[in-house]
């Protein structure tokens, strides 16, 4: 360990040799980086690591569950994050000294003419030797230090770009799974239309026998028949596209197709929503924060870039065995042993550290005003979602309407035509047209469920609506 008397001694030199130094360029950085006030981002944000959870299926979380352990894109994802996270392990190395250890064995001729005189010059000899040797960079002006402070900041980002992935690959199964519920959900309403549709061919044929309709209404009946039946081929092809689609998100292949069963989702009850978010739900999206740690690792590289202007000590020393001939390699004075200090001072190195100090602080003006484009973004595309859900909603709500009246309509017409009041014809076109409803119905439903899926990927993961609604309560003092 260095004395600190000598240590003292060290730091006094370098400082008289400062004066000496290429000094550092007064770029500073002409972005800057947008702070959560400036934009709304306030509240108090209760979160939900688990969101998919709120859905209350089962096979949902399963799945959720096995994409986020086996796909291959997560996969390069992390190992990303083991690459960052072995930077910073070189990068603490520096700190540390360095020791190693050398052998060699040369055979060499000497020359008559040069420093050795004869009679060791102008023959051959073997010359081995063993040496450990000792290099420690002390480190004075904290350049190793900050290495590995970007090392860190880079790791950070690295695991929170992987975080960034489980989401999207959350919100993809969840997306995926819904479509799967919707499909099944419209082939269920797709066999309801054949039946019926089946029934109206079946009664306008009955009315022909008896002259009471023409061959134009059979065709009619005929064709709805077909678009009934082509309504389920377009649905059952849906619904095998999303079994497809979630195989593949949890990195299989059709082996998996038969495991996935009949979902138990309901569409009638999609998760709560609060009526007001907090904004600074968006703190924790990861691909902010990872732009935050992208800022932080570029601020340590312009720190870097600014050390390289100033001296660099270093201590090495060697202890080990030389000789000429291996006859007294291990003579007791074959030992040789040697140690100093090393000094570099930059004075003039053609311009190149000052360029890449510019180019350090353009690393960091870039990585700001990649964050705050991703900050931006973020915003809209939260109050794009939110704006879409209460549509959504909304939209469904009209859409509950429409099938609650065809209902009635549905209804009465069984009555009248009971009574004889009314027509087979009318109840039957009624009947189709509450079936047409309700099929908008569950796109209306599904609809809402994916925006839903949409807002929680805009917020970088899901919330407690009873809990979110609580914490805004006690904000306002209410």
């Amino acid at each position: 360990m260095m004395k600190p008397m000598m240590r003292r001694g060290i730091v006094a030199a370098t400082a008289l040799l400062l004066a000496g130094c290429a000094s550092v360029p007064h770029d500073a950085p002409q972005v800057t980086q947008l702070k959560p006030a400036a934009l709304g981002l306030a509240g108090t944000a209760v979160v939900s690591d688990r969101w998919w959870d709120a859905f209350g299926d089962a096979q949902l979380g399963r799945l959720v569950d096995l994409a986020l352990t086996d796909n291959p894109d997560l996969a390069g994802a992390i190992a990303r994050v083991r690459a960052a996270q072995a930077s910073v392990e070189v990068q603490h190395a520096g700190q540390l000294p360095q020791l190693s250890a050398d052998t060699g064995l040369q055979v060499e001729r000497f020359s008559e003419h040069y420093i050795i005189p004869p009679p060791y010059g102008g023959h051959v000899y073997s010359v081995p030797s063993l040496q450990a040797n000792l290099a420690w960079d002390l480190d004075l002006f904290g350049r190793q230090r900050t290495l590995v402070a970007q090392a860190r900041s880079s790791e950070r980002a690295a695991e929170l770009d992987a975080a960034a992935a489980r989401l999207m690959i959350s919100t993809a199964v969840a997306q995926s799974y819904a479509g799967l519920v919707q499909a099944d959900r419209q082939i269920e309403i797709a066999d309801r239309f054949v039946t019926t549709r089946q029934q109206a061919v079946g009664y306008v044929q009955s009315r022909i026998r008896h002259q009471l309709a023409t061959q134009f209404e059979a065709r009619t009946a005929e064709t709805l028949l077909a678009e009934a039946q082509q309504a389920k081929v377009r649905s059952s092809q849906q619904r095998e596209l999303a079994i497809h689609a979630l195989a593949a998100l949890v990195g299989r292949g059709a082996d998996f197709y038969p495991q996935i069963a009949t979902p138990t989702l309901s569409l009638d009850h999609p998760p709560q929503v609060p009526a007001v978010l907090p904004a600074d739900l968006l703190g924790r999206r990861p691909d902010l924060l990872a732009g935050q740690a992208r800022i932080d690792a570029a601020v340590a590289g312009q720190h870097v870039a600014a050390t390289d202007f100033l001296p660099n000590v270093n201590i090495s020393a060697l202890a080990g065995l030389a000789s000429l001939g291996l006859g007294s390699f291990f003579a007791s004075g074959s030992g040789q042993v040697a140690g100093g200090a090393a000094l570099h001072l930059p004075i003039f190195e053609g311009g190149r550290l000052r360029a890449q100090y510019r180019g350090a602080t353009a690393d960091l003006d870039r990585a700001v005003a990649s964050y705050n484009s991703s900050v931006v973004v973020a915003v809209r595309d939260t109050a794009d979602a939110i704006t879409n859900v209460r549509a959504a909603d909304a939209a469904l709500v009209q859409q509950d309407r429409v099938v609650g009246g065809l209902r009635e309509t549905v209804r009465l017409d069984a009555v009248r035509t009971s009574t004889g009041l009314g027509s087979r014809l009318d109840a039957v076109d009624s009947g189709f047209r509450l079936l047409e409803a309700e099929q908008q119905r569950i796109d209306a439903q599904a609809n809402a469920i994916g925006q839903r899926i949409k807002l929680i990927a805009a917020l970088g993961g899901g919330f407690d609506a009873r809990t979110t609604m609580a914490a805004n309560t006690r904000d306002a003092g209410l």
